[in-house]
């Protein structure tokens, strides 16, 4: 089946129609800037144009940065306040005419590396680390994700984690790669006592130069670097998309 998958960031917007037996992009993937402010109404017309650029009219799976249930935003990281309380895939499908399922963004890329990366076929809890301009996470139990968690707000050192140990962090207070490694142990550590993960997959663009940090992680659990990188936004919202759909269909009640 394919899916057109997009990946809602808060600098570019970007997307591709994804094969997800394979998980391998169709075409070239799209890109657009992150409109400011990111209001539903400008983000919403960006999606459309790239819908437009590919000429679709099937399934779309749409990564978005909030915590989403039931298609409805419930925060606003990236993206403007306004947004919070919407549902947004209606909001979607009404101006593309194409049916629309989101999720929440590393979720979306943990679906990528649990089928086609770094988590293929493996059991027990997985756990994916975003490292970007924040801290985003997801766990996998067996397969089965754990929707919206948000471990990237636990408090370290008397702050937000991601305020302390995020690449973004690491670029502002021009951080040696010793430095920043440290930070990202110790809120791996942390992480660990928290959720005991059998697997720990980095991602982000910073996961391209893991053998610069990897030296200062300490742990006991396996730490390995994604491996869709850019794309794991895209392929993920694709399989989101898909998934969800598959429930719908095959459910008979639904949740309101």
């Amino acid at each position: 089946m394919n899916v057109l998958g997009i990946d809602v960031g808060g600098s570019g917007i970007k997307g591709a129609v994804v094969d997800t037996t394979t998980g391998q992009l169709i075409n070239e993937r799209y890109r657009l800037p992150t409109p400011q402010p990111a209001t539903p109404a400008r983000v919403i017309n960006t999606i459309e144009e790239i819908v437009n650029e590919f000429n679709w009219n099937g399934l779309v799976g749409c990564g978005f940065p909030a915590a989403i249930k039931h298609e409805i935003v419930k925060t606003a990281s990236n993206i403007d306040h306004s947004w919070i309380g919407l549902n947004a895939s209606t909001k979607i499908e009404k101006d593309t005419g194409c049916r629309t399922h989101l999720v929440n963004d590393v979720d979306a890329a943990g679906f990528a590396e649990m089928q086609f990366g770094a988590g293929k076929d493996k059991m027990g809890t997985v756990l994916i680390v975003a490292l970007g301009t924040g801290i985003g996470t997801a766990i996998f139990t067996n397969g089965q994700l754990l929707p919206n968690t948000e471990l990237g707000h636990i408090k370290l050192n008397g702050m937000i984690a991601e305020h302390y140990a995020a690449d973004s962090v690491r670029k502002k207070e021009a951080l040696s790669w010793e430095e920043w490694g440290k930070r990202i142990d110790q809120y791996l550590t942390e992480i660990e006592f928290l959720c005991w993960p059998d697997l720990i997959i980095l991602g982000g663009g910073v996961s391209k130069k893991f053998e610069k940090f990897e030296e200062y992680l300490t742990l006991d659990t396996q730490v390995v670097p994604a491996e869709n990188r850019n794309e794991a936004g895209i392929i993920g919202a694709a399989l989101a998309a898909e998934r969800e759909e598959f429930i719908l269909q095959n459910t008979p009640f639904h949740l309101p």
